[in-house]
């Protein structure tokens, strides 16, 4: 489980770079602090059960912030 932390860390890194090389600064800030995190968690050689929670706690966070930013930051359209 934590060599899939390492392989979120890659992609999320992936992303990052193609962000920054597309003039999307903040975007890319997010995804490099992502990709640190990752890679810090896949290293800490937590148990499975912890791994899956952490993952779990992620995806819930990003998905409320996902919805956040897309409904009242960007508003809806008229």
């Amino acid at each position: 489980m934590a060599r899939m932390f390492r392989v979120l860390g890659f992609w999320t890194l992936v992303i990052g770079l193609m962000a920054f090389a597309g003039d999307m600064y903040e975007m890319s800030l997010l995804f490099f602090f992502q990709t640190a995190a990752f890679f810090l968690l896949g290293y800490l050689n937590f148990s499975e059960r912890t791994y899956l929670m952490m993952f779990w706690g992620y995806m819930v966070l990003a998905f409320l912030g996902f919805t956040y930013w897309s409904v009242f930051e960007m508003g809806m359209p008229v």
